[in-house]
């Protein structure tokens, strides 16, 4: 048995990639649309292999395979999805990537068509992060609200069981009969009048 593992406990610990976790989602993402589309590509292919043996009858793939024709994403679509790659948060990479690869199993796209669902992807998850952050705003703001407590309300409002400022229609029937003092089951709450 060595011993040599025991006695590593003076080395350095590993380091910790240098990259930012903005260019890890980029980078991860960037790849999951790049293997998206060469699953694509290949079951694009299958298909016409399938509808090419179809209409021959015969199967000559196993003789000679003709070079596949490879799509690529132009320098500019590819810039323009980097840029929205770099707006997802690190915490939504994952469902990015779940969503993506929801949508290519129940769609089957074109392989020139990945690119287009995988940019309303990403618009949707932004979308949301969106929605989340305003949500989150206004609960801070509802959370740094100054409350107001009992002792304030105590000297704005007086409270008067037994006296009532409200028009009812007996009162305007019985207007010539002298006030009686009105009993009611809930105390009334009455703000102060400003002097």
């Amino acid at each position: 048995m060595s011993l040599i593992p025991w006695l590593r406990w003076n080395e350095s610990p590993p380091r910790l990639s240098s990259r930012s976790p903005a260019q890890m989602v980029l980078e991860t993402l960037m790849v999951e649309l790049e293997g998206q589309m060469r699953e694509a590509e290949r079951q694009q292919w299958e298909r016409s292999n399938a509808v090419r043996k179809i209409c021959t009858g015969v199967d000559y793939s196993w003789l000679a395979s003709a070079p596949r024709p490879t799509y690529d994403l132009s320098p500019g679509e590819r810039l323009q999805l980097e840029d929205v790659c770099a707006k997802i948060h690190p915490s939504y990479c994952g469902p990015v990537i779940l969503r993506f690869r929801q949508l290519m199993a129940e769609q089957e796209p074109e392989v020139q068509e990945v690119s287009r669902l995988f940019r309303s992807v990403l618009q949707e998850v932004l979308e949301r992060m969106k929605q989340e952050e305003e949500a989150h705003k206004l609960t801070r703001q509802w959370s740094l609200r100054p409350r107001s407590s009992l002792a304030t309300f105590r000297s704005r409002a007086r409270i008067t069981p037994f006296a009532s400022d409200i028009r009812t229609i007996s009162q305007d029937v019985e207007r010539d009969a002298p006030p009686l003092h009105r009993t009611w089951s809930m105390p009334e709450f009455r703000a102060q009048k400003e002097d």
